[in-house]
């Protein structure tokens, strides 16, 4: 049985939630923008007072499983419209520098050449001191392709650590090649 599934999800007065059952679209509404879910047609949405509840149509193993799913979607649609979603990058190595130049980012990132990425409309770019990115954005799975993207340009290696990292995250270094003996 899906725990999380059950829990309902508490909706500020900002937001406006619309769900039509024939299409099975649920549309959150917010501060930061619109957002959009196609709901599987196992599952049903409903509004009670300010919350939503995600309830199942049978009692299926998948069925119950896309529960917990989708109320999770639900509940980072919510989130996202109120407070948007925010992943910092730190580029670590010498001469790794990143600006914002119009609708894209680029990056010397010890190439010959300058890496430029298209920053996507619904996703805003801040860097700060050359090597911080700041990322936000109201919808979670795309602000995390796109930290990832930039992030694949060079992954942190484990014997200098040099790459790009994820605020937080720890690098397991390697002893390099010891001297002949």
């Amino acid at each position: 049985m899906s725990r999380i599934g059950k829990l309902p999800i508490k909706i500020p007065s900002s937001i406006e939630t619309s769900f039509t059952s024939d299409t099975a679209i649920l549309e959150v509404k917010g501060k930061y923008g619109t957002l959009q879910s196609q709901i599987p047609d196992v599952l049903g949405i409903e509004e009670k007072d300010d919350t939503l509840l995600v309830i199942l149509k049978n009692q299926a193993r998948t069925t119950r499983a896309l529960q917990g799913l989708y109320r999770t979607i639900i509940n980072n649609m919510v989130t996202g419209v109120t407070e948007q979603f925010l992943i910092t990058l730190n580029l670590q190595g010498v001469g790794y520098r990143a600006a914002v130049q119009g609708k894209s980012i680029v990056l010397n990132l010890g190439f010959s050449h300058p890496v430029e990425i298209v920053i996507p409309e619904n996703i805003s770019v801040e860097v700060v001191q050359n090597t911080t990115i700041n990322i936000k954005s109201c919808d979670k799975e795309q602000l995390g392709l796109f930290a990832s993207k930039i992030r694949a340009w060079r992954p942190p290696e484990p014997y200098k650590g040099k790459g790009i990292l994820y605020k937080g995250e720890q690098i397991l270094r390697k002893a390099g090649k010891s001297g002949k003996k």
